[in-house]
């Protein structure tokens, strides 16, 4: 099966709907607002002056956030036409961001360049067949006492939602409506993998990189799972049995040497 151009596909036709909805809402964006949220400004902390590799990056929101807070950024994803988006806010904030349409796993064996921090978040790692190759990706893309800052969806959603917690050999393919408000019931054939909490912390491990922060919270900050209720001041929770699900881990790694 050929994971990547069934995938490129879906998120290239995604991106045309994530442009003119008001999910991403790119109009406030291109007038001044941040698409970064506290939990990773929380993590990542000061970025002015350093390089950051922002890896999945979607059209560019997140990576031209970064750049607006003063760091280097070079934003990579599978889409080519999210890459022509995000170049096209690149050129109408003149911001001086680099893009790079790629496979994360093909942009690693052909990168030579070496980073402060490694940023990738939300929905990213269920694209990937390997984390092992991922965490390797990472490692090597960092300078010595470089940071990776990874946010994720927790994999306690998918076992909540019926899919599998534990990794698989065989990959979930199925038809499925994007989490923007304008889907209009237009589905894309995607391909995705399960990866368990432990296993995201042993491929990091095995890569050498040494964990120092992991967090959890039962607050999401976007509105994209099913049956989530906003609180206040906080998010979107999901309750099962009354009681919290974990809906977002944070790990903060450092490569030593």
């Amino acid at each position: 099966m050929d994971y990547l151009s069934i995938n490129r596909k879906a998120w290239d036709d995604r991106t045309e709907i994530h442009v003119n909805s008001t999910f991403y809402d790119v109009n406030a964006f291109i007038s001044g607002k941040s698409s970064l949220n506290e939990i990773e400004l929380n993590q990542v902390g000061e970025v002015k002056g350093k390089s950051l590799l922002h890896l999945q990056c979607h059209f560019g929101l997140d990576t031209l956030s970064w750049a607006r807070k003063g760091a280097i950024v070079t934003g990579v994803d599978l889409s080519t036409k999210a890459i022509v988006q995000a170049n096209k806010l690149n050129n109408e904030l003149g911001l001086n961001a680099t893009f790079i349409a790629s496979d994360i796993y093909q942009f690693s064996d052909e990168n030579t360049k070496k980073y402060d921090i490694v940023f990738t978040s939300y929905g990213v790692l269920c694209w990937l067949p390997d984390l092992d190759r991922w965490a390797q990706t990472v490692a090597k893309a960092l300078l010595p006492g470089g940071e990776l800052h990874l946010i994720e969806f927790h994999p306690t959603i998918d076992l909540l939602t019926g899919y599998s917690y534990f990794p698989r050999t065989e990959p979930d393919v199925e038809a499925e409506e994007t989490y923007t408000e304008n889907s209009d019931g237009i589905k894309s054939t995607i391909v995705t993998w399960p990866h368990a909490f432990s296993e995201v912390i042993n491929a990091l491990i095995s890569a050498g990189l040494f964990i120092e922060q992991v967090n959890e919270f039962p607050y999401s900050p976007y509105n994209c799972i099913e049956d989530l209720e906003y609180v206040a001041d906080q998010g979107y929770q999901l309750l099962h049995k009354g009681q919290q699900v974990p809906l977002i881990y944070a790990i903060k790694a450092r490569k030593l040497a």
